[in-house]
């Protein structure tokens, strides 16, 4: 479209310095007041040129210097109509079309390449599924924009780095592994014959079934979360063995789709640098503890919530794991810009 409108713009400032000279016009300044835009109507076209700048030189009313301009580029026939003082363009869809498939062919892997970002480190972040269900349609389309994001801004020289975080700890993934144990019979995906992310989905679904029916499960989801922190060997074992069953299935869909990243980062093993990082903002005051026992942020200040970053209980909360993973990427890869998809 950039380009068409460059074409039009050129031919119409053509045609105003031709009638300029054959009228002893000075046309020196044409360009700067030359300007376009679009019509209020799509009916009317696609670009619009206002011809008032130019009325006083040519010592013509803006409809009279819209027709003759009309006239000369071709009419209604070329697409250029008149619409009081605005010449108006009509752009030949099909041919414009044809010339960007030219374009594209002429240049192959090439073309909209560029190099306006060459020196710059950006990262992408994207996907970020959780170990408890699997890829669902909200993921295919993050995923589709992560991984053309990341190639669109490679293209034009930047040095990019795709990112996934797996969210593989938590109480929802403790709630896939407590209906595992009260409900699982032992099965596997092998077992059953089914896909091993939707295998452990299945009992994420099963748990809120029970949950609707028990009201301590909830509660004791909890209590494996604290387990789990508190690095105990059966719940662990668990822990590993269904997040490997989910990663399975959801590494199989990025490969099956055409996904792949430069880096993946796990909350199991960012979570306790956030929870340090909590800990000494409550050391120096930047944080507080609330009465309920929970350590939390207030923002109010900058019209945001207050936010809590440690449970009552100790157990941490996404936006912990956020900080210790924020902390280790520019550590290790130190970036210009980090893109959240």
């Amino acid at each position: 479209m950039k380009d068409i409108k460059a074409m039009w713009t050129g031919r119409v400032l053509s045609v105003l310095e031709n009638m300029a000279g054959t009228a002893g016009i000075d046309s020196k300044g044409f360009s700067k007041s030359l300007s376009v835009g679009k019509p209020p109507d799509s009916n009317m076209g696609d670009l619009s040129y206002p011809l008032f700048p130019f009325a006083k030189d040519f010592r013509k009313a803006p409809p009279a210097l819209a027709g003759e301009i009309a006239g000369e580029l071709g009419g209604e026939e070329a697409g250029v109509s008149v619409a009081g003082p605005y010449l108006n363009i009509r752009i030949d869809r099909a041919a414009a079309i044809s010339r960007l498939l030219e374009n594209i062919e002429s240049f192959g892997d090439k073309w909209g390449s560029g190099d306006e970002l060459t020196g710059r480190k950006v990262m992408v972040e994207f996907s970020s599924p959780n170990t408890n269900k699997p890829l669902h349609l909200g993921h295919l389309r993050n995923d589709i924009l992560g991984e053309s994001c990341a190639r669109i801004i490679a293209s034009r020289g930047a040095d990019v780095q795709k990112v996934n975080l797996v969210n593989d700890r938590g109480v929802h993934i403790c709630k896939s592994m407590l209906a595992y144990q009260k409900f699982g019979n032992g099965e596997s995906p092998e077992s059953l014959g089914v896909k091993s992310d939707r295998f452990v989905g299945d009992l994420y679904v099963k748990f809120s079934q029970w949950a609707k029916e028990d009201k301590s499960a909830d509660g004791q989801a909890q209590t494996m979360l604290q387990a789990w922190e508190a690095g105990d060997e059966e719940v662990r074992k668990l822990w590993l063995t269904m997040n490997n069953w989910a990663l399975d299935g959801i590494n199989a869909t990025y490969e099956r789709t055409g996904v792949s990243f430069d880096r993946i980062y796990r909350e199991s093993e960012t979570y306790l640098m956030g929870k340090d990082e909590v800990l000494k903002g409550l050391d120096s005051g930047v944080l507080y503890k609330d009465k309920d026992g929970s350590v939390r942020i207030d923002m109010e200040d900058i019209g945001l919530d207050t936010k809590v970053l440690l449970r009552s209980d100790g157990t941490s909360v996404y936006i912990t794991q956020d900080l210790g993973t924020a902390i280790s990427r520019h550590e290790e890869w130190p970036f210009d810009q980090l893109i959240y998809v």
